[in-house]
C-alpha cells in the first residue's frame, strides 16, 4: 500500500491534518467541535480521544501505516478552539510531555478575533481565575481565591468592528484566554459564554480562537521543536489580510 497519509480520517468529519510527527509525538490540526475529555465520558458524540482510540482498534490505515497502538493528548483545547494539538505515541512519553506543559515549558501562541477596537499595542493580564459557582463549566475572575493566571496579548490589526490579537498564555487555566480577554473588555467573537449573544454573520458564529504554534525542547532528544498550524484561512474568514500576523517574541 501507499505511504503514510498526512491526515487522520474519523467518521463524521473532514480529514484532520497531521502537522508534525517524530518518534514520541504526533501533532494534529484539531477541528472545532471536538472535545478533549476522558474516553469514559459518553455524554458527547464528539469525544476526540474516544474516536482516535476506536480508529486505532479498527486498524485504520493512517494508524496502521505508522504501527500506532497508542495515542493520547497531553494538553487541552476548548471544544470550539481549533489548531495545534499534541498527542504522544507511547505510554512512556506521557509523563515527560505532560510535565512539560504543567511546568510551563511549552510556548503556546493563539490568534483571537475579538469584539471592539483594541487600543493597547500589548498588555499582560494577571487576573486570578476560579470556577464560577453559579454556572457549571464557566470560569470567573476571583482575585481572592482564584489560581494564579497570566496571559500576554499583542494587538495585530483592527478591523471595522473587531480586532485581531495574538495571545500567549503563561499558565494553563481553563478558558484562560477567553476570560482574560473578556475581562480586558474584548470578548472573543462567537464566545457566548463570556461575551454578548451572537447577532452577526452566521458564518462567523464559531469561536474565533485558534492555536497556531507550540514550541518546546524535546525531553528525550533535547532538541528544539516548533509546530505551527496554518492561519491564513482563519484570518481571511474574519476579514484580515493573510499576512497580517507573523510570530514575535513578547517584550517581557
Amino acid at each position: 500500500m501507499g505511504t503514510k497519509p498526512e491526515w487522520i480520517e474519523l467518521p463524521g468529519c473532514d480529514p484532520i491534518a497531521i502537522l508534525y510527527e517524530d518518534r514520541s509525538v504526533l501533532a494534529v490540526d484539531k477541528p472545532t467541535g471536538w472535545l478533549l475529555v476522558p474516553v469514559h465520558w459518553r455524554r458527547t458524540a464528539r469525544n476526540l480521544q474516544a474516536a482516535l482510540e476506536s480508529s486505532l482498534r479498527a486498524g485504520d490505515w493512517w494508524a496502521r501505516s505508522r504501527g500506532l497502538k497508542f495515542l493520547r493528548y497531553v494538553h487541552r483545547l476548548d471544544g470550539e478552539t481549533s489548531g495545534v494539538l499534541l498527542l504522544v505515541k507511547n505510554p512512556g512519553a506521557l509523563g515527560p510531555f505532560t510535565s512539560l506543559f504543567e511546568s510551563g515549558k511549552v510556548e503556546k501562541v493563539y490568534l483571537a478575533v475579538v469584539y471592539g477596537a483594541v487600543r493597547l499595542r500589548e498588555w499582560t493580564c494577571r487576573l486570578r481565575l476560579a470556577p464560577d459557582p453559579t454556572q457549571k463549566g464557566r470560569m470567573r475572575v476571583d482575585r481572592r481565591h482564584g489560581k494564579v493566571s497570566e496571559t500576554w496579548f499583542r494587538r495585530i490589526a483592527v478591523g471595522d468592528d473587531c480586532s485581531l490579537v495574538e495571545c500567549r498564555p503563561l499558565t494553563g487555566r481553563t478558558h484562560q484566554l477567553r476570560v482574560h480577554l473578556a475581562a480586558s473588555g474584548y470578548p472573543v467573537v462567537g464566545d457566548e459564554l463570556y461575551g454578548p449573544k451572537w447577532a452577526g454573520d452566521p458564518e462567523r458564529r464559531r469561536l474565533a480562537l485558534r492555536a497556531v504554534r507550540l514550541a518546546y525542547t524535546d525531553p528525550f532528544t533535547e532538541r528544539p521543536v516548533t509546530i505551527t498550524a496554518p492561519w491564513a484561512d482563519f484570518l481571511a474568514q474574519h476579514g484580515f489580510e493573510e499576512t497580517a500576523w507573523q510570530p514575535e517574541q513578547p517584550s517581557r
